[in-house]
Parts: structure tokens; sequence; C-alpha cells
């Protein structure tokens, strides 16, 4: 039976169109495809740490995980968006025929803006802001994120924008090219700019062969050498780096620009060297650019002031810290601090029979208090997926769970042997849950097992946005700080309290820490 290939791909408009043209060449060969969305990573757990896979691409993190559980046979992206270092066990499998390379200005009415002394140029790239102030250095550049169609939409908004800049690409692709649209051939693009990559699993051959069949060579040569030249460049930071390589009548045409984020300092390089002897042409290039000043330029950058534009309410693991876009630069710490109190042994005398647990500090105080044995329910009802596998990981089966308190009080009232439950909880806590239990006529005895107090930072300048994971977050952080920016919420119940006081929230698709990061990274796209 022909194997029929799963494609992953994000679930953007311009993913699932590069995704749908991979689809339809491997169709076109006669194989049997099948378009697989990948939206979060959500409580994809793997054997080994973030970082000793070698994950660091914020675009392509969540398809290469969900490669390496075997979830998906193949991955579509834009190759300019993956690391030039992959995951270990994932490699190439081809790169399609590339489509157009150029930047784009999209402008609002005219281009005499472009002699003028002052003028508002928007966009999210470091690179092409650096390359618009050296060659306008009077001009102002202001900050684009977003998908293409909502870049679009701000551009049409602020009045007071003279432009805006588009990977050619992509605005083709979607076939919303404005005519009020020039390609700016003088700026060097993105290393991979306009072309499709296929990734599949270094050991699956059979996907590897079939994949082979619509490789493009000579995209996949100059692809190959400007992403090179990248990685010799790059030293681990972020820096604004340009590079296009052409073939021409048996020749390779490289060009490529290194340049500080403000423009204001730049290292060229060209050079040409014959189809078959081109190998080292990414290294002579790179070498070049670091003897000419790039060292400097590239220590200056890592060594450049960042302001924090992302606070998250929780401290991050270095793991999750590595999940972020890079044009994030994320502070964070526990806004609020746990403490547990001390348990009398008469509460757990007797066995139980419905014990209500919303959270993992409540496990905790449990475990601190009493051993294993002493710990007698029939009955145990809890919130949170990751508070169910601590439970029945150390104390018990779990009798049923649900995702939010509120859910799991209509769940309880359903139940009709349910008259009476013990509830362990905070000294800070949402009233829905008790409230709707006593108001349907089922006692609560509430065990107060820890204390949450309230310890947030405060933050000096503007943030983009705060990272919230419960509503005493929300009050701490407050306690501390205005709201400004974007609320990025765990859940319903936090995006709730955020909502109160900051204009806009939004809420992760799946209540975990990682896909509150994803949240955040959606903004930055």
């Amino acid at each position: 039976m022909p194997k029929t290939i799963r494609i992953g791909t994000r679930d953007s408009q311009l993913a699932m169109w590069q995704a749908k043209t991979v689809q339809s060449q491997l169709e076109h060969l006669g194989h049997k495809t099948v378009l697989v969305p990948v939206k979060s990573t959500g409580d994809i757990v793997l054997d080994k740490p973030l970082y000793e896979l070698g994950i660091t691409g914020i675009f392509t993190k969540t398809l290469d995980i969900a490669m390496l559980n075997e979830d998906i046979d193949i991955a579509v992206h834009s190759l300019k968006d993956v690391p030039t270092l992959l995951p270990k066990g994932i490699v190439q499998a081809a790169v399609l025929k590339r489509g157009n390379v150029n930047d784009t200005l999209v402008f609002k009415k005219n281009e005499e803006f472009l002699s003028a002394r002052e003028a508002i140029i928007a966009t999210g790239s470091l690179r092409r802001r650096a390359q618009w102030l050296n060659r306008y250095p009077t001009h102002t550049v202001v900050g684009l994120r977003g998908n293409v169609n909502s870049r679009l939409q701000k551009l049409e908004d602020n009045a007071d924008w003279n432009g805006a800049i588009f990977a050619a690409a992509g605005i083709g692709r979607l076939n919303i090219r404005p005519e009020n649209a020039i390609n700016l051939h003088w700026m060097i693009p993105a290393p991979a700019q306009g072309a499709i990559m296929i990734t599949a699993l270094e050991s699956d051959e059979e996907t590897r062969a079939i994949c082979a069949e619509i490789n493009h060579e000579e995209t996949e040569i100059c692809t190959s050498i400007e992403r090179k030249f990248l990685n010799l460049l790059e030293g681990g930071c972020t820096a604004p780096i340009g590079a296009l390589a052409l073939i021409k009548n048996e020749e390779v045409h490289f060009k490529g620009i290194l340049l500080s984020k403000d423009g204001t300092k730049k290292v060229e390089v060209s050079k040409v060297a014959a189809l078959g002897k081109h190998d080292d042409l990414a290294e002579f290039c790179a070498d070049y650019v670091i003897g000419k000043g790039g060292k400097t330029l590239i220590d200056q950058l890592q060594r450049s002031d960042k302001k924090t534009n992302i606070y998250s309410t929780k401290k991050l693991t270095d793991d999750q810290l590595l999940l972020f876009h890079n044009a994030v630069v994320a502070e964070s710490n526990d806004a609020i601090k746990i403490s547990l109190n001390r348990l009398s042994k008469s509460i757990i005398r007797n066995e139980i029979e419905h014990v209500i647990i919303t959270s993992k500090n409540a496990v905790e105080s449990l475990l601190t208090n009493y051993s294993t044995p002493e710990l007698q329910f029939k009955n145990i009802y809890c919130v949170g997926r990751r508070t169910k596998r601590l439970i029945e990981k150390r104390i018990g089966k779990v009798t049923h769970t649900e995702a939010n308190a509120k859910k799991l009080a209509s769940y309880l009232v359903e139940q009709s042997n349910v008259k009476e439950v013990t509830y362990f909880c905070s000294d800070l806590r949402l009233d829905d849950l008790p409230n709707i239990l006593s108001e349907n006529n089922i006692s609560v005895n509430e065990i107060e097992a820890y204390q949450t107090k309230f310890d947030a930072d405060k933050i000096e300048g503007q943030l983009d946005g705060v990272m919230f994971y419960s509503p005493s977050t929300v009050e701490s952080f407050l306690k501390q700080n205005k709201a400004h920016g974007i609320a990025f919420c765990i859940g319903e119940t936090t995006a709730k309290a955020a909502s109160a006081y900051f204009e806009e929230v939004r809420v992760a698709k799946v209540p975990t820490v990682e896909s509150v990061i994803e949240l955040v990274n959606e903004y930055y796209v």
C-alpha cells in the first residue's frame, strides 16, 4: 500500500499556501498526501530537553517537535525562518524553486517621500530597518508586526506612515500585492528569502527519496551558500545580515552585507565563483566581512543594550526562554510566592469521600504534611492535566478532572452521590467553585492548604505585554505596575481578571506556559 505523506505546517494563511504547493507537486507525481496543521506545542513531552536537540527556530519549533514525535512525515517552512543548524535527527529533504527574492516597498500615495528629508517607514525586520536607515538616514523607521494582511491594514490605518516593507514572495503568493508597490532591488534580502524548504527525519529514507523528486538544485545551491554565510557571521546574536546568491552563465554570483542596527555602519562583500567550484564561497565572504570590521560590529551587536519588552509573572526555565521569538527580550519572576500551611492530622484521620484539589500547590502542601499512605481519599476531583499527573504520581487515582474550577463545580453538581466535599485551597481563591456547590446544596469543607503572597517586580519602562497565569498574578502585578500593553493569559479565568485592566487580552489555546509563549510569539511574527 502506497505511503500517505503527512505534511506538517503552521496554520497561517501563508504557511498553508506553501504546504498546499508542496502537496500539489507531490500529488502531481502520484504520491498520496494529507495536510496536518500543527497549532500548539501544548503538552508535547520529549525524552530530552530542547537545548539538547538544538531546537532554536521560533517559527519551526512546533513542527520540529511534531516530527520528532512522528506525528508528521515532513514539515514545510519558509527557508529564511529556519535556523542554520537543524535539530538532531531532522534534515533538509528538499527546497522548491525559489520565488521572488526581493523586499518590496508598499507606499501610500506616491514615491515623492523617497527624496524628502523626513518620512516614516514601517518594518519589523532588523535587516530591513538597518538597510533603509543606511540609505535614508534622516527617515524614521517604526515597528510593524502581525501577519501580512494585518500589516497591510496597519499601513492603511496609520495616516502618518509613508510606506512599509514586505517580502515580495509573501504578498505575491497570497495575491495581495497592492498597486502602489515597488521591489527594492538595492536591498540585499534575508538569506534564503523566497524559498520554501521541506524537512524530514534523517532516518526516514523513503520519505526523503520522495521529497528529492521535487528538489530544485539551483535553489538548493544558492540558499545553502547564503545560509552558510549567515551561520559563519551570526555568532549567536541577532544581527542585520543580508545575503543573495544567483547562478548566471555557469557562475555563482554572491553578495552579502552586515550592518549595525541603526544602519550607520556596514560591511559589504561581492564575489563570483565558477559553478562547481563554489564550495568555499560562503566561508571566503564571511572571512572577508569579519576582516573588514565585521568582528568589531558583531561584538558591538552582542553587547548592545536590550530593553525588556515582555514580562512573565512566572519564573521561566532556560528551555522556556529559548522558545521566544528573536524580537522578544523577556524578563520573568514569580509574582506570587507560595507558603505551605501546617495542617492538622485530624483533617485526614478518617477517610474523606470527596476531595477537590485545584492546583499543584495544594498537592505539595498535602505531601509536605502527610505521607502518601495517610492520604486515603475515596474520590479525588482536580483542575488541570498537570495537577492530575502529579496527584496520580504521588497520591492516587483521580476520579475526574476539568480544565477550570467552574467546569469542575458544574460536573460535581450533576453527580447525585456528592453531598459534601473537602476543598484544599489557598487563602486567595475565586468564589466560583464553592459558591456554585453551596447554591446546589453541596456542603463545602474548605481547608486552607497554602497561602498566596503578592511579590511582583516593579518594571521600568513600557512593555509590549505581560504574561499571566492566574487571577492572583494579575492582582500582584498591578500592585506594583500600571496596566500597559497586551495581557497574554493562560486561560479564560485569568483573562477575565486581566480584562478589567488591560485594553487587549489574548488567551492561550492550551493552558500551558509553552502555549502562552507561543501566544506572545504570534504577536511578533
